[in-house]
């Protein structure tokens, strides 16, 4: 009687076993997504040199949103395939959140600060950013680097088609026909140099959102001062002196090798300009246009 009793147990721990041989790993990836859960929902002020931190109220429709965020990274529910395929889930312990590769810089086209946040908190304008500068060099941060506000757009950059899903987006209190402060500017390099060693952004992917938008969008406007943010290592700028473009260099080309959407060049030089000599916005290919794509095309 006691050996059949011991015999009914190990069948026990035997059917157990075999029902889920993968029990160790999916205690592991259920702890490492909790921490992963408390990563995405962390809502601490973050400290910038010269930057005072402000804290924020957070409204109950960020929290309900957060938490439909956090549910849907959980869920290891089957997938019925069209061809009648069951997906299995077996949880694998290598794994993190993905992080932004691209930092995409605006302005609000707003006249005061207060109502770009009052825009960014009505679930009716669909906009969003991860930072807003004040004029006053006041920084508000209102999503989570790890997840995706919806400033971008339909915006390209390459072969990348969502940047809204690979980029953090930080806009400025400014209506685009104004000069950027002294204290904005400031309050940016220093944002810019934290968020560029956290996530080991590139230099050159560092751009504004006309360079990804060139026909919808014209900011940050000729006023943004690009060069200063290049010579402190957030994005690119031309040579002090600019080398003369081959007699067949293709200027269509060296723009969609850089990263712009080439579809309407007229357009695609209008934001290089924009960007890169800003004195000199329109569509017009001179020598100097051409001698100045040919520089940055050389740096990608």
């Amino acid at each position: 009687m006691k050996n059949s009793f011991y015999f009914l147990i190990l069948i026990i721990v035997i059917t157990s076993c075999a029902t889920n041989p993968y029990k160790a790993s999916e205690k592991i990836y259920n702890t490492k997504l909790n921490t992963l859960k408390e990563t995405i929902s962390s809502k601490q002020s973050i400290s910038l040199p010269l930057v005072n931190n402000y804290k924020i109220t957070i409204d109950t429709l960020f929290t309900n949103q957060l938490h439909n965020v956090k549910d849907s990274i959980s869920r290891t529910r089957l997938t019925i395939l069209k061809n009648g395929v069951n997906t299995e889930w077996i949880s694998t312990v290598n794994f993190n959140l993905r992080k932004p590769n691209f930092i995409i810089i605006h302005h609000t086209a707003q006249d005061s600060l207060q109502q770009t946040i009052k825009t960014f908190t009505l679930a009716s304008t669909q906009v969003s950013a991860h930072y807003v500068i004040g004029d006053d060099g006041r920084v508000i941060q209102m999503l989570n680097d790890y997840l995706r506000a919806w400033h971008g757009g339909t915006g390209s950059w390459g072969k990348n088609t969502d940047i809204n899903s690979a980029s953090i987006g930080i806009e400025l209190d400014n209506n685009g026909t104004e000069v950027f402060s002294d204290a904005q500017i400031n309050s940016l390099i220093a944002l810019l140099t934290k968020l560029k060693k956290d996530y080991n952004i590139p230099t050159q992917n560092i751009i504004g959102h006309s360079d990804i938008a060139p026909t919808r969008k014209k900011d940050p406007s000729a006023y943004f001062p690009w060069k200063i943010l290049a010579e402190k290592g957030f994005g690119i700028w031309t040579d002090e002196i600019v080398e003369m473009a081959p007699l067949d260099f293709n200027i269509e080309q060296g723009l969609r090798i850089i990263g712009y959407d080439t579809k309407n060049l007229s357009a695609a030089v209008t934001a290089f300009k924009l960007h890169y000599i800003q004195s000199d916005v329109n569509d017009a290919v001179d020598e100097n246009t051409k001698n100045i794509i040919y520089s940055i095309y050389k740096k990608q």
